[in-house]
């Protein structure tokens, strides 16, 4: 018999908690009764966690004794820390922390003997599919994925499967599409497009497909699979399939702007994006314009949430109201004027 962990006595350990989707996680696990233990690197800004009730240590996916003293007497552990770059000078360096924490988090949880992980994973591990919304069964060899993050979580993923049919690991993964919403801080790139956009300085664009999807809407999906989900299944967690398109007129339309109506194609932008790579390596600050980017906007990201909605309850808000609240967060943060 599985565990019931709608009300565990025992803490749920949070890695990533900081973060953009981390910090939607843990309070979506307040707000359903769970007790919070929040880990953080030492060098993480701690302000999306501002006034949570909730546990904070410091522990670093790559420093395997601190993973477990973090996981000293929790019930479960829910793992959303990654290094979720698009761009890095060193490429390889995704890939390595990627796998090194993810392997880390195994074994620790492991030795722990937790009763749930639920692994954040990502729609970057399938295949998108130019003539349907893609799902869980589309699942990409790290051959196939495109540039150094979508390999990584590839490559990651593939370790956590292996450990629930060899190891016994009861995890559950899922896949979150494309979150938008409050407290982005860093931000992430489609964070950026927002910004970008809202500030009207995105007179052209590629064109291309993404699943939006609130990113509170992904943190309730995280509870759901904690509390009804299959060991050693994949969930989707997304909302809507937009064209980028239609993003950017959505937000025109929420600050007061003009849509941009200008699509470029990509091929002559390649140059462009090296360019911008290899002055990001002078500057440190990464591109906007990424070669990786263009080859991804060569297919439409677009994807069903239908089994997270059939087994796990889940439900997405539409795409816009994520926007509004994303356009409001940047706006009350000084990254839109």
């Amino acid at each position: 018999m599985e565990p019931d962990l709608t009300a565990p006595p025992a803490p749920v350990l949070l890695t990533g908690a900081s973060g953009f989707v981390g910090a939607a996680v843990a309070r979506a696990l307040l707000r359903h009764g769970y007790r919070v233990r929040a880990m953080v690197r030492a060098s993480s800004p701690r302000g999306n966690l501002d006034g949570l009730d909730a546990e904070i240590v410091t522990g670093d996916l790559l420093d395997r004794a601190s993973l477990d003293r973090a996981m000293a007497g929790v019930g479960a552990v829910v793992h959303v820390a990654a290094d979720y770059r698009i761009w890095a000078a060193d490429p390889e360096e995704i890939v390595r922390n990627n796998r090194a924490g993810t392997g880390n988090i195994v074994a620790a949880a492991l030795a722990a003997g937790i009763e749930r992980l639920v692994y954040t994973s990502s729609v970057a591990t399938l295949r998108p599919d130019d003539h349907a919304p893609a799902d869980e069964t589309r699942t990409a060899t790290p051959e196939q994925a495109v540039g150094a993050y979508k390999r990584s979580k590839v490559e990651a993923e593939r370790m956590v499967i292996d450990a629930v049919a060899q190891g016994g690991l009861p995890a559950v993964l899922v896949l979150p599409s494309t979150p938008i919403g409050p407290r982005d801080v860093r931000p992430t790139p489609t964070g950026r497009i927002v910004i970008e956009a809202a500030s009207g300085r995105m007179p052209a664009f590629v064109d291309s497909g993404l699943n939006l999807v609130h990113v509170d809407d992904v943190a309730e999906g995280h509870v759901l699979a904690l509390q009804r989900g299959r060991i050693g299944e994949r969930y989707i967690l997304g909302g809507q399939d937009v064209s980028l398109r239609a993003m950017l007129a959505t937000i025109a339309g929420l600050v007061g702007r003009k849509a941009p109506t200008v699509s470029l194609p990509r091929a002559p932008l390649f140059p462009l994006a090296w360019a911008n790579e290899q002055l990001a390596r002078v500057t440190g600050r990464e591109p906007f314009l990424t070669l990786d980017g263009l080859r991804m906007a060569a297919h439409n990201m677009y994807f069903t949430s239908a089994k997270a909605e059939a087994e796990l309850g889940y439900h997405a808000r539409p795409y816009e109201e994520a926007l509004r609240d994303a356009i409001a967060w940047f706006r009350d943060a000084g990254k839109i004027a």
